[in-house]
Formats: C-alpha cells, sequence, structure tokens
C-alpha cells in the first residue's frame, strides 16, 4: 500500500508494516467484514506455488448497517499492476457475492467509487449496479445492486468462475 496511485483508487492512507498487521488482525475478529485473498491462479499452479507469491489482492464486504445484516458494501483491489485488467477482479467480486448471497443472506450490495477510478466504475456497471448517490465531498459515487436468485443464477450461468470450493470466512 506504499503506491500512490493504489490509494488514490482505494480512498486509503499509507500505513506501517506494523499498522497493516494490527489492522489484519483486528478485520479477523470483527464479524462486521469478511475478506478474501484473490489469488493469480496461475502462479499459485505454475512454477510459483506458494500463497503469498500469488497474493494479487483481495476483495472484502462490510456489515455497515447495524439494523441490515442482508446489505454489504463490497469493495475489489487488485494490488499488483501486471494482474490488472486480467479478468482478477470480475471474478473475485462475483466470488464474493455467490458467497455473500448463499452464506450471509445478503440481499443489497453497495460500492462506493471515486469518480476518477473509471474502470472499476465501468465494471461495476458491467455487473448491474447502479448509481444511487454521488458525494461531491468524498468526490465518490455510490452503487447499488440488488440481488435475487436470478441475478446469482445469471451469474453462474455460463461462468468460467474459479471459486475456492472451500470457503474461508474470518
Amino acid at each position: 500500500m506504499k503506491s500512490e496511485e493504489l490509494q488514490t483508487l482505494t480512498a486509503s492512507e499509507p500505513l506501517s508494516l506494523e499498522q497493516e498487521y494490527e489492522m489484519q488482525q483486528a478485520w479477523r475478529n470483527d464479524e462486521n467484514k469478511c475478506t478474501f485473498i484473490v489469488l493469480d491462479k496461475s502462479k499459485y499452479h505454475g512454477s510459483v506455488s506458494t500463497e503469498i507469491e500469488s497474493m494479487v489482492g483481495d476483495v472484502n464486504l462490510f456489515f455497515n448497517e447495524a439494523d441490515d445484516n442482508t446489505t454489504a458494501e463490497i469493495e475489489i483491489m487488485i494490488a499488483e499492476p501486471l494482474a490488472r485488467g486480467r479478468g482478477f477482479g470480475k471474478e473475485a467480486l462475483l466470488c464474493m457475492m455467490i458467497f455473500g448471497f448463499e452464506e450471509l443472506s445478503i440481499r443489497r450490495y453497495t460500492a462506493k467509487i471515486g469518480y476518477s477510478n473509471e474502470t472499476s466504475l465501468k465494471m461495476f456497471s458491467k455487473l448491474g449496479f447502479t448509481e444511487v448517490s454521488r458525494s461531491e465531498v468524498f468526490k465518490e459515487v455510490t452503487l447499488e445492486l440488488r440481488v435475487m436468485d436470478s441475478v446469482i443464477a445469471d451469474f453462474l450461468q455460463g461462468s468460467e468462475l474459479y471459486c475456492h470450493e472451500e470457503y474461508t470466512h474470518t
């Protein structure tokens, strides 16, 4: 997270390694957050066989509404520049959305994306998210997707998703 570009795209602040570890621990113990690490399966199944060397990003869910456990904010980060534009973000989002629907009973996803992050805005739009609001203060768009069984069926039908068969829920 030392990359200024990545900080801008994810609306993040730089953290020390110690702060990163503290944040990971806090997230692991927070029942209102769910994170999957995104791996490059060609690296993982290829010559580089460790999970750490295969990591390219993460996908997260946040349960921000105390009285509504069927709504979650979703976000994706593909941190490795060489992994961008290869479909990892879309696949990870779909896997997380299917997991959220099937395992956590999520029926509405929201996403907050910076005005300048055209790639993410385009991807979320292609997945069926629609704009519900804009924040001039934060320079971001809030998108929403209401999920029904038919939406998940559409995601799965004809898809070549590689969602790990054993979900790791933290």
